[in-house]
């Protein structure tokens, strides 16, 4: 993040272009927590790559160019880190730290070991149980289309995606596919949009008055802490009762139990259950809203549709139309192998990800005096990166409004746009989150002719931001499939 530019050529934050600011409010009233991720776009239309906007007294620096943010992020932890606010206000609600939240030596510490549990020979290992798990889902859409409901895509696929990080990373089944009214996926959900409304928000209200939403936040706080520890002494029981798996862990929970028993660790109890929160916010929002961008686009595009229909029936045979019902994932003669190869399905995942990314923007905090591009940025200073200017842009990829798969089969640069993040802090779970949505699209293609998909008044799905970018609510209705 170095530049050779003389200071004198270097530009400040407050020469840079930029909305017009009102005194204390900044322009904070041009803006709307849910929809702010394509209002700062806007703006980047408008002003440039790099600009400066003030909401309320906190002045930001806007990054637009890919290289730019690409450059910042490799630069981490070093150089720059995630805004402090964050961690104040997961502080604030009692969160313990993983792996999200760390910083500096605390992130150092716990990296390796996450990393490790999220290789792709441990997710392989553990492919039977998210075959498993894939099929409840799929009996669970056999239900729907057979009486002919529609389903609640999203919750659907959040129950999925809890269930799929549960038992990989904590060896600990959980079934909220088959569970009653108020699984896991419902508490993250509301924790999720209390921490982006806190975090937005230009005033800590919720030290002086607690409103419904702060006394719902924290009864679902309590009910997550105590899955949480649930799941922690589902583990320390596994441990005890055979010593042996101290020596080779079989899942995450296991190895952070055993590294915070060691003599001189440098994670603890307290690091453990905050990255078994981790896992399950980072696992389950993220994936389930892809898996949902994902349906949504290739409805609307019955020609990419049919193609990648055509791809999983052809390469993936032996499942036929019965996925799930009569058979277990013990004897599913369903092969990794078989999913790598489903090279245009892949390419649709990344598509609908340039489109419709869970995270198109990201704030970061300069750790010291730093340059971005040609701005002279001091330590402290908070930097927006927007994530999705150049990779909608056309001097980056030609139609680049329309949703065209192929293009990443003829050799786009992926580096544009960034779904995973870059640099060290690249997400660990990037394997796992493409596996789980290759399995529930070969599910889905296999299995279902999707009759419609579109929220409840019709019309193209509304973005939202609540701390990831989710679709306005979408309903999906199936049939099985025709021979």
């Amino acid at each position: 993040m170095k530049t050779a530019l003389p200071a004198a050529s270097l530009r400040r934050i407050e020469d840079l272009p930029g909305p017009r600011a009102w005194p204390l409010l900044g322009s904070a009233l041009q803006v709307k927590p849910a929809r702010i991720h394509q209002d700062i776009e806007a703006w980047a239309r408008q002003y440039g790559a790099l600009f400066r906007v003030k909401l309320g007294l906190t002045q930001m620096l806007v990054v637009a160019d890919h290289e730019a943010v690409l450059a910042m992020l490799r630069d981490r932890p070093d150089g720059f880190r995630r805004p402090r606010k964050l961690r104040e206000v997961a502080d604030e609600m009692g969160a313990s730290p993983g792996l999200f939240t760390s910083e500096g030596s605390a992130w150092q510490a716990q990296r390796s070991m996450v990393m490790a549990s999220f290789a792709p020979s441990q997710i392989r290992a553990y492919f039977p149980g998210l075959v498993m798990v894939t099929q409840r889902l799929h009996a669970r859409w056999q239900r729907a289309a057979i009486d002919g409901v529609s389903i609640d895509l999203q919750a659907d696929l959040k129950r999925f995606t809890v269930d799929a990080i549960a038992g990989l990373a904590f060896g600990t089944e959980v079934n909220s596919l088959e569970a009653g009214d108020d699984p896991i996926h419902r508490h993250l959900d509301i924790i999720f949009a209390a921490t982006y409304r806190r975090v937005m928000s230009p005033l800590p209200y919720w030290r002086w008055v607690s409103l419904p939403a702060d006394r719902q936040l924290e009864r679902s706080l309590a009910a997550l802490q105590a899955a949480v520890h649930g799941f922690m002494a589902q583990a320390r029981a596994r441990l005890q009762a055979e010593p042996a798996r101290a020596l080779a862990p079989r899942n995450l929970l296991e190895a952070m139990l055993v590294a915070a028993d060691q003599s001189g660790a440098e994670v603890d109890e307290r690091d453990v259950a905050g990255n078994v929160s981790t896992m399950l916010f980072a696992g389950e929002d993220t994936t389930a809203n892809t898996l949902a961008w994902l349906i949504y686009l290739l409805r609307r595009h019955p020609e990419t549709l049919a193609r990648a229909r055509d791809e999983v029936r052809r390469s993936v045979p032996e499942f036929g139309p019965d996925f799930g019902p009569d058979a277990t994932a013990e004897l599913s003669p369903l092969r990794v192998e078989q999913l790598d190869g489903l090279a245009y399905l892949e390419a649709c995942v990344t598509e609908a990800m340039r489109l419709k990314p869970v995270a198109p923007f990201l704030g970061l905090e300069a750790l010291h005096d730093t340059t971005v591009a040609d701005v002279a940025v001091p330590a402290g200073t908070l930097v927006w990166c927007v994530l999705r200017h150049d990779s909608v842009d056309e001097q980056s990829f030609a139609n680049a409004e329309a949703f065209d798969p192929q293009r990443w089969l003829n050799g786009a640069d992926k580096r544009i746009a960034m779904p995973f993040g870059a640099g060290p802090r690249i997400c660990p779970g990037r394997y796992l989150a493409l596996l789980e949505i290759k399995l529930a699209m070969v599910m889905l293609l296999r299995s279902f002719e999707i009759e419609s998909v579109a929220p409840p008044q019709g019309g193209e799905a509304g973005e939202v931001m609540s701390f990831t970018m989710n679709p306005v609510e979408l309903r999906m209705r199936l049939s099985q499939r025709r021979p």
